[in-house]
C-alpha cells in the first residue's frame, strides 16, 4: 500500500492542535481533551486498517464495474467526501464526485441512475437525520447506497460503522475506510496504485 499516505490525517490532526494552541491564547479553551481524543482516534485509526478485508468487500461490490461514484456528506462529513472522491478518482479512474448533502437536489441528484454507487458519511449527530434523508432520495432514484456511520449514530441498513471518536476528530477516523475502498476498488480494476497514471508527487507547472 505504498500509495496510501497519511497527510490528509497528519494535516487534519496539526491544524486541529494549532487550533487549540489559537483559542488559549485568546483565552478560550476546548470543551475535551484534544491530546487524549487524538489518541482514542489513533487506536481508531489502527482498528479500521485491521478491518481492510471490510473494505475491500465493499470496493469490489460497489466499484468493480461503475464508470460513476457520488461521496455525500454534511458539515465536516463534506470534506472527508471531497478527499475520499478524489482518491478513488485518482487511482481507479473512477468518475467519482463529493457532494454537500445540502446541495443534492441543486442538479446533483439529477445524475443518479439506477444501480449508482453513492457513500454517505454520517459522522455528525447534529446533521445525522439531515444525512439519512439524502440517502433516502437516493435510493429512491434507484442508487446503490453505502453508508458508513459513528458508532452510536448507525442505522439499520448501515454498511459499516467506525469506532466511537470526537465528532469534532470523526474525519480522521472517516478518511481511512474511503482510502481502503479506493485502494481495493483499484487493485479489482486492475489498475496500479503505485503509478497512478498522469500523476506526479510535485506540480511544477501553472
Amino acid at each position: 500500500m505504498q500509495w496510501l499516505q497519511q497527510k490528509p490525517t497528519q494535516h487534519i490532526a496539526v491544524l486541529a492542535i494549532l487550533a487549540s494552541v489559537a483559542a488559549e491564547l485568546n483565552g478560550q479553551s476546548l470543551d475535551f481533551d484534544l491530546v487524549k481524543e487524538l489518541g482514542i482516534v489513533a487506536n481508531a485509526m489502527e482498528a479500521l486498517v485491521d478491518q481492510k478485508d471490510e473494505m475491500e468487500q465493499i470496493a469490489r461490490d460497489f466499484f468493480t464495474v461503475t464508470r460513476n461514484a457520488f461521496f455525500i456528506g454534511r458539515g465536516l462529513d463534506y470534506y472527508v467526501c471531497l478527499e475520499g472522491s478524489l482518491k478513488l478518482k485518482e487511482i481507479s479512474y473512477i468518475q467519482a464526485e463529493g457532494f454537500a448533502g445540502g446541495e443534492l437536489k441543486h442538479g446533483t441528484i439529477a445524475l443518479i441512475e439506477e444501480g449508482t454507487p453513492v457513500i454517505a458519511l454520517a459522522t455528525q449527530e447534529h446533521v445525522n437525520l439531515s444525512i439519512r434523508g439524502n440517502v433516502k432520495e437516493v435510493v429512491a432514484r434507484g442508487a446503490n447506497p453505502c453508508v458508513i456511520s459513528l458508532k452510536g449514530l448507525e442505522d439499520e441498513g448501515d454498511r459499516f460503522v467506525l469506532p466511537a471518536v470526537h465528532p469534532a476528530l470523526a474525519p480522521l477516523a472517516s478518511v481511512v475506510p474511503l482510502q481502503l475502498i479506493a485502494y481495493y476498488a483499484a487493485l479489482h480494476r486492475g489498475c496500479d496504485v503505485d503509478k497512478p497514471r498522469n500523476l506526479a508527487k510535485s506540480v511544477t507547472v501553472e
